[in-house]
């Protein structure tokens, strides 16, 4: 008689458990994925490439936001400072000491981690409330030290920054900048999904899950609610990197605690303690804006504009879409974009015996 193979999806040992790709399936996506990526230049334009390259800064910079928030369940109200202290260490390096931007880019990203360390000090002791206002205060803090550093930051000038540029190849164009950000998202996303297979990553979630268990078991709070800190900062900082050399300029007002809420926008929506959730959503708030911008085009001067009476006012609902969106997530999708996704994958997988 045939062997049967075993019906059903499941893991039989702990290293089917913590494998990155579920299914082989899952994996050619990825791939796929990339490819399609890759291949944007040769069908879009400079905007949509523009929109594509937002969304891997930023995505990456929201990474480290939900390995701090979603993983391991501390909170952040500063994480846009951390993000422009990135984007002037990586122009401060490069003009001061003329080091390839190549290579200002990752040590952007350790500078940021040292000071989101010395920020994240308080996580050893306060929890919930008292450690968001911690981290409001670094974010006012490092606003304050932006403006009057001019040294560092340019002042109120800003600070020029120079293109990404290794071997004679210059990324100064959308059509080249775009496969920088790329491989930045790939290495930075496939650290964070190994990280989290780890030691360190495991104690991270047992930190949120339940902190007292955790400590029992011998994991240390201090140590671990710390370095959370310092691995979303140092994500933080990369992205703020990336971000310097894309515009070519870097604004000590653009690092304000708008930006800080984006981004817990970005985590909430796209999924707490999700790593691919943590892309979705920036795709998710930096095409929103777009998305209403052409619908609030199109009421302009229409019915029911004239209706309403809206005027000049419905220019803002491109602002209004977002915080709408967080509301809306929060209520009827709080697991974000990522939980939603995973429901429609295993409802063709299971197609037609879904239920």
């Amino acid at each position: 008689m045939p062997s049967l193979a075993p019906a059903g999806d499941y893991r039989s040992s702990y290293r089917e458990d913590m494998t990155i790709f579920l299914t082989r399936n899952s994996r050619i996506g990825l791939l796929i994925g990339i490819v399609l990526v890759a291949c944007a230049p040769l069908a879009l334009g400079r905007y949509e490439l523009g929109l594509l390259i937002n969304i891997g800064f930023l995505g990456i910079a929201a990474l480290g936001l939900n390995i701090l928030v979603g993983f391991t369940g501390q909170i952040s109200i500063g994480h846009a400072a951390f993000f422009g202290f990135g984007a002037f260490m990586s122009a401060w390096l490069h003009e001061r000491w003329h080091i390839p931007v190549v290579f200002c880019i990752p040590l952007a990203g350790i500078a940021t981690a040292l000071i989101g360390l010395v920020f994240g000090a308080p996580a050893a002791r306060l929890k919930g409330l008292y450690l968001a206002i911690a981290t409001l205060a670094a974010q006012f803090i490092l606003e304050d030290f932006f403006a009057r550093a001019q040294w560092f930051t340019g002042g109120v000038a800003g600070r020029i920054t120079e293109p990404f540029e290794l071997f004679g190849w210059r990324a100064d164009r959308e059509e080249s900048y775009l496969y920088v950000v790329l491989a930045a998202v790939i290495v930075m996303y496939a650290f964070a999904a190994n990280l989290m297979r780890t030691r360190d990553g495991r104690a991270l979630v047992a930190v949120r899950d339940h902190y007292l268990s955790a400590e029992v078991m011998g994991v240390n709070l201090a140590y671990y609610r710390t370095l959370s800190f310092g691995i979303a900062s140092f994500y933080a900082g990369v992205g703020g990197a990336l971000y310097a050399h894309y515009l070519l300029f870097v604004s000590v007002e653009a690092f304000n605690i708008l930006f800080s809420i984006q981004f817990l926008g970005m985590v909430i929506i796209g999924g707490l303690g999700s790593i691919m959730g943590s892309l979705m959503g920036a795709a998710f708030m930096v095409l929103l804006p777009e998305v209403v911008q052409v619908g609030a085009d199109a009421l302009a001067g229409g019915a029911i504009d004239r209706a309403l009476k809206l005027g000049s006012s419905i220019s803002f609902l491109r602002e209004m879409a977002v915080g709408l969106a967080i509301i809306l997530f929060l209520i009827f999708e709080p697991n974000g974009i990522v939980h939603r996704w995973q429901l429609i994958k295993a409802y063709w997988k299971l197609y037609p015996y879904s239920h």
